[in-house]
C-alpha cells in the first residue's frame, strides 16, 4: 500500500521555495505533506499531492525547468502516544529495514499521527507493519485527507 510522493531539486537560495510553491499553487496544486533536506547548495523538497493533481503538478515543475520524480512512499498511522513512534522503528530495526528518511503531516485524524516512510525494501515494511497492527493509508485514503 503506497503514496505517491513528489521530490524537487531547489536551489538553495532565498525565494527558491517561494517560486516553486506558488508555481504549484498557480496551477492548482495542494501540498498536503511537506519536508526539507538541505546542503549549503541544494535542497530536496518531498511533496503529497492529492493523486488527481500530481500530472498537473509534475507538468508545471517540468514545464518551468525544475527537476522533479515521483516515488512510492508509505503512509503509516502511529499512535500519537509516548514511545508509539519508537515501537514502529523498533520493528523496522528488528526487521532488518533501514528508513531512508521519514516526515510527518497532520491532517484531523483522531488519535494516529501519520507519518511518511521512505523504506530500502518498502514490501517488507509494508507486510511488517500489516503483520503487526500498523495501519497503512491507500492514496486514496490520504486524498480524502
Amino acid at each position: 500500500m503506497y503514496i505517491r510522493q513528489i521530490s524537487v531539486f531547489l536551489e538553495n537560495t532565498t525565494g527558491s521555495l517561494h517560486s516553486m510553491t506558488r508555481l504549484l499553487g498557480e496551477h492548482g496544486v495542494d501540498l498536503i505533506a511537506l519536508s526539507i533536506a538541505d546542503s549549503d547548495s541544494f535542497g530536496v523538497l518531498r511533496c503529497v499531492a492529492h493523486s488527481g493533481e500530481l500530472d498537473r503538478a509534475m507538468e508545471a515543475l517540468r514545464e518551468a525547468g525544475y527537476t522533479a520524480r515521483v516515488s512510492d512512499v508509505i503512509c503509516a498511522c502511529v499512535p500519537d502516544q509516548p514511545g508509539g513512534l519508537s515501537r514502529v522503528l523498533g520493528l523496522l530495526d528488528q526487521g532488518g529495514i533501514s528508513i531512508e528518511y521519514i516526515y510527518s503531516f497532520v491532517r484531523n485524524t483522531g488519535v494516529d499521527a501519520l507519518l511518511i516512510f521512505k523504506l530500502d525494501d518498502p514490501e517488507k515494511g509494508a507486510m511488517l507493519f500489516a503483520e503487526n497492527g500498523i495501519r497503512m493509508l491507500s492514496q486514496e485514503q490520504v486524498d480524502s485527507l
